[in-house]
């Protein structure tokens, strides 16, 4: 009995989140004034030191949690659909749960995306009391190697209590491209990941110049096979992968800045975790002006773009409001 009640509880909470999920989505389409989703970072710390990796210190002090509910705030005010919390690592941020539920207090959809090292059976079922609604971890390789310790073998044991103790949805998302070292790994975490009962998805990732490449021919294999595996949903529907996959550019408008915030631990809107510094204004004084201002501005980065959710959230705005180019704009190029 209590294993049916847990599974009915998971189902009922599966629906409210979808429901919850397609109102988002319908007054997505009916205004284009409000982020549809934000990024914020509350500790840029991380317990690891991935090679590729751009987004982490090895000393930060976590954001006053004052200063992150003022964060949640504001972009409750500009009516934000959906925050995920970032880092970094968010595990070491000791507000992290009181942070959720501000979250979800002002009526937005809360996520996280974690490494999982930090994982335990309490610690999740503190996840589920604050009211985190779903969860990421990317899972680079099936053993640790020099490029990344995020592996299967490491954190199978996390991938498992998540699976008995968590009421949120959890995605398991693998790679593909630039410095893994096997790429049939990806197939051997996704298929893990469903068999646990979670999502899984599959990215693609710069090589060890920072650049974009095309995949090789078992790289692209893994990849379609990989992408066969996914569930669908709008998130999975544009082409912006496979495009990469084949090396080639992307003609898109890129809405970053507006359907998408990325808030750094300083507080500051960027257009992505890989365009800090743009437009490096303080999100209190973000206004319906500046979203405004980006959701028509074309960003020069855009075509070689690689940050999926910013590809997601723009697919929403793909046939409408053309962009164009600002004068004296910053050349944007992808940093890695």
């Amino acid at each position: 009995m209590p294993a049916r009640l847990t599974t009915l509880r998971r189902r009922m909470l599966a629906l409210h989140r979808n429901l919850r999920g397609a109102s988002m989505i319908a007054r997505a389409f009916a205004s284009t004034d409000h982020p549809l989703l934000a990024h914020i970072i509350p500790i840029r710390r991380c317990n690891l030191a991935c090679e590729y990796c751009n987004e982490y210190d090895d000393f930060s002090k976590p954001v006053p949690t004052a200063s992150m509910f003022d964060r949640v705030d504001k972009l409750a005010e500009l009516r934000t659909s959906v925050i995920t919390i970032s880092g970094g690592e968010p595990l070491l941020h000791p507000e992290l749960d009181e942070i959720i539920r501000r979250i979800r207090k002002r009526g937005m959809i809360a996520g996280l995306i974690t490494n999982g090292y930090l994982l335990v059976a309490d610690r999740i079922q503190r996840l589920n009391r604050a009211g985190l609604e779903w969860l990421q971890i990317s899972i680079d390789n099936v053993t640790p190697d020099d490029v990344s310790k995020k592996s299967l073998k490491v954190l199978d044991k996390k991938l498992e209590l998540l699976s008995e103790h968590a009421d949120f949805h959890v995605n398991i998302n693998s790679v593909v491209g630039g410095g893994v070292c096997n790429p049939q790994d990806a197939l051997t975490i996704g298929r893990r990941a469903l068999e646990l009962g979670f999502s899984s998805t599959v990215g693609i990732i710069h090589d060890g110049s920072g650049q974009l490449q095309p995949l090789a021919e078992e790289e692209k294999r893994v990849y379609h096979e990989m992408k066969a595996m996914e569930k669908s949903s709008f998130t999975r529907i544009n082409g912006f992968q496979d495009n990469i996959a084949q090396g080639r550019p992307n003609q898109w408008r890129c809405r970053a800045g507006a359907r998408y915030l990325y808030i750094c631990e300083n507080g500051l809107v960027h257009y992505c975790s890989q365009q800090r510094g743009y437009p490096g204004i303080p999100l209190e004084k973000y206004s319906v002006q500046d979203i405004r201002r980006e959701y028509v501005t074309e960003k020069s980065c855009a075509p070689h773009c690689t940050v999926s959710c910013v590809h997601q959230v723009s697919i929403f705005d793909s046939w409408r409001a053309p962009q164009s180019a600002v004068p004296n704009a910053p050349n944007l190029v992808q940093i890695q």
